[in-house]
């Protein structure tokens, strides 16, 4: 993570988030139609740790073997033709997207740190039983219920963080900045889909030239290096007037 002001001079916590050699490998029929998903591709991978039908599905497109595939769901009118590139161009300053990643693994955990428990009492004839789980169960059905909260492999898992707004892009180095902290680790691959949730505020800017279905070099209309969404309003570093 880093950090960038707004036209407030208010720091903002970001994290920079960069399209590596993203392209569309194929599109995936489905027996709708209208449900069609791109399968996009990233990364670059060496030919000798491929396996032999991944590196056959990406001959057969005419694609370089990627490092990572994730589907997206489409419209028909929203397909793209195979090899198309992604860039940071897709995205708009402003716009809210949802970022999915697997999160942290923090190994075989007891249920104090895996689940919140509040433990046992730590004094007044308490022996050896401070982060104990308690009772898992009782007489009948005489069997634990599946679900039940209890110790084991914490993190490791994919978890989708929601409505982060897309700080600033950079169309030179390829990257976005998005507000706020993403799941798992460095260099870690990770998805980025536009928003599914509708709140109170708008997907996109107001006024905003969203690139449909994406920003095409060439095609589209030229690109500043660096574009920086507005945060709006108030100067929040003056005192409000009663």
């Amino acid at each position: 993570m880093t950090g960038m002001w707004d036209e407030w001079g208010v720091r903002v916590p970001v994290t920079v988030l960069q399209l590596d050699n993203v392209q569309v490998v194929s599109i995936l029929e489905t027996s709708n139609p209208a449900l069609a998903r791109l399968q996009i591709g990233c990364g670059a991978r060496k030919e000798k740790n491929v396996t032999k039908p991944m590196l056959g599905h990406f001959k057969a497109n005419g694609i370089s073997p990627k490092a990572k595939l994730f589907e997206f769901p489409i419209t028909p009118d929203a397909a793209l033709p195979v090899g198309t590139e992604i860039t940071a161009a897709h995205f708009v300053p402003g716009q809210l997207v949802d970022v999915t990643a697997p999160s942290l693994g923090k190994g075989f955990q007891g249920v104090m740190k895996r689940w919140g428990f509040a433990g046992g009492p730590a004094s007044h004839g308490n022996s050896l039983s401070h982060r104990v789980p308690g009772s898992t169960g009782n007489i009948n059905p005489a069997r634990v219920y599946p679900g039940k909260k209890m110790p084991g492999r914490m993190g490791g898992k994919n978890v989708t963080v929601m409505r982060l707004p897309v700080m600033k892009v950079d169309t030179a180095l390829n990257c976005i900045w998005v507000k706020g902290s993403v799941p798992g680790h460095d260099n870690q691959f990770i998805k980025v889909r536009d928003s599914i949730k509708i709140v109170k505020h708008r997907l996109f800017p107001e006024g905003a030239a969203v690139p449909f279905p994406t920003y095409i070099a060439g095609h589209s209309a030229q690109q500043p290096r660096e574009t920086v969404a507005r945060v709006g309003g108030q100067d929040p570093l003056i005192p409000a007037s009663d």
